[in-house]
């Protein structure tokens, strides 16, 4: 039978114990429509967290229902939290589903269950059963998550192999493994590399087109590092500055130690951002999202301590997780902290502010955290998501707008490879159900010494803006202080306003440090270690700058500088080596004017 859209609204009568959740939005439609075009046993939505996937696919498994095409309905999702979210919102539409089914026959009072993966991954043959008695609408939800290693991906094959129609849904790029992922289609590119196939997209870019989702302004801190290797020797550097994997491991893990003052500092800025978000949006909330149970609780004392009062904690060993995260989506608390298990597919739409305090570096698990923010209620409303000036997370934030496929070879050595082909040891991390410590302190054996943080830069649409300055800073504040409620166009153009004030304040600021180059060496005063930070600041507030001025990443300017001037990184350099540098990025700015 083929059926298009305009025999949709017969599917709801009011005799019908199911509806739908209101007016679709045009996606959601669209989705629709070609759905019931085809009506394809296997169907596969890719929308962008926060688009309303659960909307979509609630309201056809309400029309599969009423048209008598499948008489129950599975919904499986990645964790206990979310399959009672989706009991609740089939609920509000008529549907039933026993979100605490395990066994045996389902309550006569029920059109379905709601389980997890895990679950499926126990008991297969159950769920088999039940497809083969019945026919059967399967909604599986966040559809990578059957790909794993955990042989999840053949328990969700046995399982649904009978099932009579297959809704996969997704919000995320793809896993970063080459896992097949049941019931998806593959097709090879013309390189003979084999990627998945959606039967409907619907990115980020268009959905803020849309005014479906917030924009994201992404606020970037960088900062002074040190820590001690296993070896004993000490090390010095600064966020964003070119270095080893390893060392850029051990600096970011440095930043996110809650006893120095990078994270004191960042959350801080954020706790002031939220404030002037909250001014248009009362109710708005904030999430820092930590690696491990030790450091989220640190952080939820650190928060107490910077705003007086208390911040929800939510681990998912506690057996009241999914309570707390239910009684904070309803509150107007300020702040919740909680360990990877909020990253993905967890409604809380008023969260507005969020403090990327992670180590988990896969394209994944970054566009389902920045996901927690994006839904949007109402047109004008902006999102800000604070993180550490780490390469690979400002690449993230760069390409939110991105759609990408699953790959399933991997790319040939010499060819286009896939830039996101991280570790698979990464990504089963990202994507573990429980948040157990992890000891990563024993992994790259290292003691942090002591941070700073400084306010680097500010990321929207693809474009930077800003300079580096000290936190409280009138240049931080400038950007703290965005209303909270702005179209996009209008957070562009005020970011660009803004930033050309800044430049041009900077170039009529008088110099705060003497001019060294023009002290005979034996007359230079003593520089102490806080007028080095200073000078280190300044320098980098005008590569910054620069940067801004010249479309030159700020790594290439340092290394131009290095190769010019000589001498070693800048958090190792010289007082006298980080003022001829200073000097030389002036004149390369004034050439620009």
């Amino acid at each position: 039978m083929t059926t298009t859209s305009h025999h949709l609204s017969p599917a709801f009568p009011g005799r019908a114990p199911w509806g739908t959740a209101g007016k679709l939005r045009a996606w959601q439609q669209g989705a629709m429509d070609r759905y019931l075009t085809a009506q394809p046993r296997d169907f596969l939505a890719v929308a962008t967290p926060g688009a309303g996937k659960t909307t979509f696919a609630l309201t056809l498994a309400s029309w599969l229902l009423h048209h008598h095409v499948v008489r129950q309905v599975t919904v499986v999702a990645p964790t206990e939290h979310l399959k009672k979210q989706w009991a609740e919102a089939a609920a509000r539409i008529g549907i039933k589903l026993d979100p605490e089914y395990s066994a045996g026959p389902v309550g006569r009072e029920y059109h379905g269950v709601a389980v997890t993966y895990a679950g499926v991954g126990v008991r297969p043959m159950l769920h088999r059963n039940r497809c083969e008695q019945r026919k059967t609408l399967v909604i599986l939800d966040e559809i990578h998550h059957a790909g794993d290693s955990k042989s999840w991906g053949e328990a969700v094959f046995e399982a649904f192999e009978p099932a009579t129609k297959r809704l996969a849904l997704t919000g995320t790029p793809f896993r970063s493994d080459t896992n097949p992922i049941p019931f998806v289609e593959y097709a090879e590119d013309n390189a003979g590399i084999r990627r998945s196939v959606a039967d409907y997209t619907y990115g980020y870019g268009n959905a803020l087109s849309d005014g479906v989702v917030r924009p994201v302004i992404f606020l970037s801190y960088s900062g002074n590092m040190r820590w001690r290797t296993k070896a004993g020797d000490e090390v010095a550097a600064r966020l964003g500055e070119p270095m080893t994997k390893d060392a850029v491991s051990q600096a970011w893990r440095t930043a996110l130690d809650p006893r120095g003052e990078w994270m004191p500092s960042v959350l801080g800025a954020a706790d002031r951002r939220l404030s002037e978000v909250r001014k248009a949006i009362p109710d708005a909330g904030g999430l820092v999202i930590a690696s491990d149970q030790d450091s989220a609780r640190a952080y939820a004392k650190l928060i107490r301590e910077i705003t007086g009062g208390s911040a929800t904690l939510v681990l998912s060993d506690d057996s009241g997780a999914s309570q707390r995260i239910e009684d904070f989506s309803h509150s107007d608390d300020r702040w919740m902290v909680a360990v990877r298990m909020v990253s993905e597919g967890v409604d809380v739409p008023r969260l507005a502010v969020g403090v990327y305090a992670t180590t988990i570096s896969t394209p994944l698990f970054f566009a389902q955290a920045v996901g927690r923010f994006v839904r949007s209620r109402r047109r004008g409303e902006t999102a800000s998501v604070f993180l550490p000036t780490i390469p690979m997370l400002l690449c993230f934030a760069h390409e939110m707008e991105v759609e990408r496929d699953h790959v399933l070879d991997k790319p040939k050595k010499g060819g286009d490879e896939d830039p996101y082909a991280e570790e698979a040891d990464l990504l089963k991390e990202a994507e573990r159900e429980q948040d157990e410590d992890t000891g990563e302190q024993d992994l790259l054996p290292f003691e942090a010494l002591e941070s700073d943080a400084v306010f680097d830069r500010v990321m929207y649409d693809g474009a930077e803006f800003g300079m580096q300055a000290h936190p409280g800073s009138e240049e931080e504040q400038d950007y703290l202080g965005i209303p909270g409620l702005l179209e996009p166009d209008q957070v562009q153009l005020l970011l660009q306003k803004r930033q050309a004030r800044q430049i041009a304040h900077s170039r009529r600021r008088p110099d705060e440090e003497a001019d060294l180059l023009e002290v005979p060496a034996e007359r230079r005063p003593v520089v102490t270690h806080k007028e080095l930070l200073e000078l280190r600041k300044q320098l980098n507030s005008l590569v910054g700058a620069y940067s801004h001025q010249s479309g030159k990443p700020h790594g290439v300017i340092h290394t131009e500088l290095r190769r010019l001037c000589g001498g070693p990184p800048t958090a190792e350099a010289t007082a006298g080596q980080l003022t001829q540098r200073i000097t030389k990025v002036r004149e390369w700015a004034t050439r620009m004017r």
